[in-house]
């Protein structure tokens, strides 16, 4: 158990440190604290959703491994889980929901024929939390999904239907937006791609333009609804081709003033997504992050406070774009305490931008445009010993959350007294 008078004195340390390089730990925390970060509904439950009893995620290119004891089955479970994960975290959250989590009450509901009222129970629960919520279609595990393509598919039928789902979704979002009084971002993302090596890549992008703008053809408040569009590389089973590649959405979004979704691990390993931040906020308004964390082939794994995630927060920082990128969670992984992932992940994604706004970005930038480049070096190297994780504590200890280890435990006597029940 950590002692608050401890986590006081070891922050009043890591504060002369940051004084000496002008910056100012109080300001920071400030800043840190106006962090909204979106926390996915589906880790929870391993993107089973609501429509069906036991539901489970069926192929479409996302895959979620491992057993661990105590998924949430129903969305009484799923909340009481998410309040728990925040009652775990600093600061300020949001839920992100997926189309398939709606209170559906045991009935069928297709996706073309879903409203506001399957996620009135969500909205009025949000509300009373004092969150904010955001959205996306799902537009997976579904068997008009089976052949690999939703919005530009060469099925007439199965192409409007994913057409009117995502319309809903918006409709949806809106509404949200609407009674909780803060935005609701709608994200779409669709799996939809090729095996091997397809001929008509052109037909199928024709295909998707002519969806998205069908899908947008009613405009709602601002104020209540954020578009946003999200691309990857490649999936399980769209290997040789994606439709919505990034420079298919990178061009819509430009040319139609939506949000650009950056998911980090939707990228080739190499690729560096926080060095795209400064070049997309050039042409966009906004940008959404997925943060998450790609290993080898796959890219949900638990986020954690690397390089990539701090490169990301630090490129966020620097171009001073907190109000104009838009950060949320997005990982699975059913192999170890779903709460713990939650919290983790979170923490991480808090760490990497309080460490980014603990840099002196100015003095070091003087020193770039001085081409005093060791001495950026050095500063760069130094910053990496300076005390953040005290300024972190105290951060938790201000917000009455516990500090350090100290959420290990209550997780653990959560899976006691919760989960191993389930």
């Amino acid at each position: 158990m950590q002692d608050k008078k401890t986590v006081e004195k070891a922050y009043q340390y890591a504060k002369e440190q940051y004084a000496a390089f002008g910056i100012n730990t109080d300001e920071a925390l400030q800043k840190l604290d106006k962090i909204n970060i979106s926390l996915h509904c589906w880790q929870t439950d391993d993107v089973g959703g609501f429509e069906t009893p036991d539901a489970e995620l069926s192929g479409d290119g996302i895959q979620v491994t491992g057993n661990y004891p105590g998924k949430a089955r129903t969305i009484e479970q799923l909340k009481k889980d998410i309040e728990k994960v925040m009652d775990l975290l600093p600061g300020k959250q949001r839920l992100n929901l997926h189309a398939i989590y709606g209170d559906f009450k045991g009935e069928k509901v297709e996706r073309d024929q879903i409203t506001v009222k399957h996620f009135q129970s969500w909205i009025d629960w949000a509300k009373k939390l004092g969150i904010g919520l955001d959205f996306n279609p799902t537009c997976f595990s579904h068997p008009y999904a089976d052949d690999g393509f939703t919005l530009s598919s060469k099925n007439e039928k199965y192409r409007k239907f994913w057409v009117e789902h995502v319309k809903r979704t918006r409709k949806i979002a809106a509404d949200m937006g609407k009674q909780l009084g803060t935005p609701a971002v709608n994200n779409i993302w669709v799996p939809d791609g090729s095996k091997d090596v397809p001929v008509d890549r052109n037909g199928y992008r024709s295909l998707l333009k002519k969806s998205l703008d069908e899908i947008f053809a009613e405009e709602y408040p601002k104020e209540y609804l954020k578009d946003s569009l999200e691309s990857k590389l490649f999936g399980i089973g769209s290997e040789a081709m994606v439709v919505g590649s990034h420079e298919f959405y990178m061009g819509y979004a430009v040319t139609r003033k939506k949000i650009i979704t950056l998911d980090n691990g939707h990228f080739h390993p190499t690729e560096q997504v926080g060095d795209k931040i400064s070049a997309l906020l050039q042409f966009v308004d906004e940008l959404l992050l997925h943060l998450s964390r790609g290993v080898r082939w796959d890219s949900d794994h638990v986020v954690i406070f690397n390089d990539e995630i701090q490169l990301i927060a630090q490129e966020t920082v620097r171009a001073k774009a907190l109000d104009r990128v838009n950060i949320a969670l997005d990982y699975f992984d059913g192999s170890l305490n779903r709460i713990g992932a939650y919290v983790v992940g979170a923490r991480a994604v808090q760490l990497a931008f309080l460490y980014a706004l603990l840099e002196p970005t100015e003095l070091i930038k003087k020193e770039e445009d001085e081409g005093k480049n060791f001495e950026r070096l050095a500063l760069l190297e130094l910053l990496k010993t300076k005390p953040f994780g005290a300024v972190y504590d105290y951060y938790c200890a201000s917000n009455n959350v516990p500090i350090s280890e100290d959420y290990i435990s209550e997780i653990q006597k959560y899976e006691c007294d919760v989960l191993s029940k389930r």
